[in-house]
């Protein structure tokens, strides 16, 4: 389908070194987009597949996103944004973000660092009439026992796709949003590798089974692409169901 061809086109995915974000970044490069990703490791090689990392073909840069400032300096290796994808997440167990060095970092990579990256890339995604997603969770959209940080942050990410989709309209920006259901990544793997709690998950989700990166990069390419034309400010759930 023509309007999912990337071709000459550039993406960027912040956190696009593992899960979700990899999957997202694979799927712009299979559709013919040069795709830019960045991570928190040195370098690509520090990367293992066996931990759902796939840096093949994609163009890697190393940017700590709980570092404002590293943010700022970063030098791109692109003159030219059509797509930027910010898909960067931290979740801390063990009761963790009860306490303020636990929900300060959350906070820091979960939402303050959305912020700095969007600004970062306003200019190129202005000149391009490029589009912007912001990869939330439905942790936004409902409590979350454990990770007060987490489930605040991401509900905040919701918010700021409305808020940037309102507000960068008239610079011909489109910005939306994709809130995973579960999906099997490094942040979910306390559900998805234990047995029992697995079980218990996919019996509350209607379609019976978790989602995968490929599904999450569907959606984020429907909505990069010329199909959601006149999609502005919405972050679509994709979760098999389980909200409802």
């Amino acid at each position: 389908m023509t309007d999912l061809d990337f071709s000459g086109k550039t993406v960027l995915v912040v956190g696009g070194s593992s899960g979700i974000g990899n999957g997202i970044a694979h799927g712009f490069l299979s559709r013919g987009a040069q795709v830019h990703v960045w991570g928190t490791r040195p370098s690509a090689e520090d990367y293992d597949a066996a931990e759902g990392s796939d840096l093949s073909g994609l163009i890697y840069s190393c940017v700590d996103v709980s570092d404002s400032a590293a943010i700022a300096a970063h030098e791109a290796t692109f003159d030219s944004l059509d797509v930027l994808v910010l898909s960067q997440g931290v979740v801390r167990y063990g009761q963790e973000e009860f306490e303020k060095p636990g929900w300060d970092y959350v906070m820091d990579v979960n939402i303050d660092s959305l912020m700095a990256c969007a600004s970062k890339y306003h200019p190129l995604l202005a000149a391009a009439k490029g589009a912007m997603i912001i990869v939330s969770s439905i942790s936004g959209m409902q409590g979350n026992i454990g990770n007060p940080a987490y489930a605040a942050s991401k509900a905040a990410a919701i918010s700021l796709t409305k808020t940037l989709g309102q507000a960068w309209a008239r610079d011909g920006i489109r910005v939306n949003g994709l809130a995973p259901g579960l999906v099997p990544t490094k942040l979910t793997a306390v559900t998805t590798e234990n047995e029992k709690r697995l079980q218990g998950a996919l019996r509350a989700i209607p379609l019976r089974r978790v989602g995968t990166p490929e599904d999450m990069a569907g959606v984020v390419m429907f909505l990069a692409s010329p199909l959601a034309a006149y999609v502005q400010g919405q972050t679509i759930i994709a979760d098999g169901g389980l909200t409802l």
